[in-house]
């Protein structure tokens, strides 16, 4: 076959395919172009996410008549004054959005500089249709309709609306963390879902596009190494995710995704964070254009720099820096429920836990099975006995083991002193692979007596193993028993979240977890699985939003049963840090020692280690 030169219309398709992969990467083309415009006010409308309609208006300089027609033409540019393309400074360089975007759309482009008449071009999958006059204030509007309408193959390969409409959010949000100074308002489907004004500082814009909480529980960046400088704002290691995405990473004010990058800021927080947490950052990295090559990929999220070990120094120096300067500050998420937690009910004169005759006795007798557990909001009475079970059962009956719920809603016993006295016998350690609870060390580390030696169990880690292990026998059964909650709890999310939950509810009903929408941003929680207890709810549905968005739409939750149920059992687990009493500590080594898998967490890392007596003694030079 001989070689051919291709035509104009193809060429174009073909470079469409480069450029504009979906909706999102069309629009991200057309803001970057108002941004280059001088732009102080950009606004955005999408239509079913941005397949049937993308609108951009911005009140920039505006194009003439001869401009727009060169506009449309491919490689063809008013950002390289010169050849020199490595001191580019603008987001857009390469000339080949506006055609590219042509040959697969409807695109419609009215402008007007200022003190001129304005001008209209509609281009039609790469044909002219129409041109003239129009009436418009200085700036521009590009209007995109019908992307990929007739590229069927194209088409049948976007995803569906609402994740369109997701990624094009995200787009707008990356490019308006990066100029503050601009002001940003986004419609979908004729409902505003941003809007944001010019003029604000870094690290209140990107709080107001992230999450508000952020601003008080982060650390500003300010560092500068030989000619780089690194800005932004950094979210305490406290204040985390469970994906990524909430990385938003800047050089020379342009949004890229980077994998040096990403790798320093891993780099940084590595002993501050698990393993399966993501730290929320919003790092600027300003170097000399001769020092990074932006002209990398096509559609300019990638760059390359010339001394990559001094850029991935800096930003570990520069981010371990500020968060040793934070010192032991926190996450600070105060609630009227948290704050309420801190106080309780005085024992009444008879002595009984804050109950009266009238309320309901939550302090019976409870037996442990190993689907129900016992339920981690218990605390011990002062009645509380162990009495040895059959040898066959190999588990401990707990009675005067009280079920309470955290909210101010149920009464709360009156502290307890951490000294407990035994009213019954010290079991026999000779009865149980790991022991008798001894003690715990560290508000983490439980201290258990066996007949060969000292085991230290994890306390967070082990519970975590096992409400996962319970989820899993509840699923495989088919039901999953749910609790309801006596006041539903409102979680607020960004919209896409609350897209990807709601598409979701029927499938997470399944394992116990009871939502509805409650308006554009948030999610209303009416029920959570039983086996979770005195979960956090609000961190739980954050952290499925999160992991939703990397899920394939076309595969069930159920396929992705282990990583769902390993999700919720890390919520709903006893965190490290919590008191427990010494019948909640045997309680939890009688279960590990029943169920599967108690050995290690959900994420490979062991629940439990043991000391033996040769191995003491050893320590103490007695062997």
């Amino acid at each position: 076959m001989s070689i051919r030169r291709l035509p104009e219309h193809l060429v174009n398709r073909i470079a469409a395919g480069e450029v504009v992969e979906r909706p999102a990467s069309a629009l991200k083309e057309l803001v970057e172009n108002a941004i280059d415009a001088g732009a102080a006010r950009i606004a955005v409308r999408l239509a079913a996410g941005g397949t049937e309609l993308i609108e951009v208006i911005d009140d920039g300089c505006g194009m003439n008549a001869a401009d727009m027609a060169l506009a449309l033409e491919r490689h063809a540019t008013s950002k390289l004054p010169d050849d020199a393309i490595e001191a580019v400074a603008t987001l857009g360089f390469r000339g080949e959005a506006l055609p590219s975007i042509a040959s697969v759309a409807r695109l419609t482009i009215e402008s007007r500089v200022r003190g001129a008449d304005g001008w209209s071009r509609t281009v039609d999958n790469g044909e002219v249709v129409a041109e003239g006059p129009a009436a418009l204030p200085p700036g521009t509007r590009v209007r995109v309709e019908q992307l990929f309408a007739r590229v069927p193959a194209r088409r049948k390969f976007l995803r569906s609306a609402r994740a369109e409409y997701g990624a094009s959010l995200d787009v707008v949000k990356r490019l308006a963390m990066a100029r503050s100074d601009i002001a940003f308002s986004v419609e979908h489907d004729g409902r505003r879902v941003l809007s944001v004004q010019g003029g604000e500082t870094r690290p209140e814009r990107v709080a107001a596009l992230t999450d508000r909480d952020l601003a008080e529980n982060s650390v500003a960046i300010d560092f500068a190494r030989e000619s780089l400088m690194l800005g932004g704002v950094a979210g305490l290691p406290t204040f985390n995710r469970g994906v990524a995405d909430h990385q938003y990473l800047f050089v020379n004010g342009r949004p890229v995704k980077d994998r040096l990058l990403a790798g320093a800021v891993r780099g940084a927080y590595a002993e501050m964070l698990a393993r399966d947490r993501h730290p929320v950052v919003a790092l600027f990295l300003d170097v000399p254009a001769d020092q990074v090559d932006v002209n990398v990929h096509p559609a300019k999220t990638e760059v390359r720099f010339r001394d990559p070990a001094l850029v991935r120094g800096m930003i570990v120096s520069g981010l371990r820096r500020a968060l040793d300067e934070a010192g032991h500050r926190s996450v600070q998420r105060p609630s009227e429920a948290a704050l309420g937690m801190w106080t309780s009910e005085s024992p009444s004169p008879s002595g009984v836990s804050g109950r009266s005759g009238s309320q309901p006795d939550l302090n019976s007798a409870g037996r442990y099975s190993p689907d129900t557990g016992l339920g981690w909001g218990l605390s011990a009475g002062s009645g509380t006995s162990e009495t040895s079970s059959p040898a066959g059962e190999g588990l401990k009956h707990y009675s005067g083991l009280a079920l309470h719920d955290r909210r101010p809603t149920f009464m709360t016993p009156p502290p307890q002193a951490r000294a407990e006295a035994a009213h019954a016998p010290v079991p026999q350690t000779i009865d149980f692979p790991l022991g008798v609870a001894r003690g715990q060390v560290a508000k983490t580390y439980i201290v258990a007596e066996a007949e060969d030696g000292l085991v230290l169990v994890d306390q967070h880690a082990a519970h975590e193993r096992l409400v996962l292990e319970r989820m899993r026998r509840a699923m495989q059964g088919g039901n999953v028993a749910s609790q309801a909650l006596l006041l539903p709890e409102v979680v607020e999310l960004d919209e896409p979240g609350c897209d990807r939950l709601e598409a979701r509810i029927a499938e997470l009903a399944q394992f116990g977890l009871e939502l509805e929408r409650f308006g554009p941003r948030a999610m209303l929680v009416r029920a959570t699985p039983a086996a979770l207890g005195q979960g956090d709810v609000l961190g739980l549905v954050t952290d499925l939003a999160d992991e939703l968005a990397s899920f394939d739409e076309a595969l069930s939750l159920k396929e992705r049963l282990d990583h769902v149920a390993s999700t919720m059992a890390c919520h709903g687990s006893v965190r490290a840090g919590r008191i427990l009493s010494v019948a909640e500590m045997n309680a939890l080594l009688r279960e590990m020692e029943v169920t599967p898998h108690s050995g290690q967490c959900n994420h490979g890392r062991p629940t439990w280690v043991k000391l033996a007596h040769g191995d003491i003694e050893k320590l103490f030079g007695r062997k």
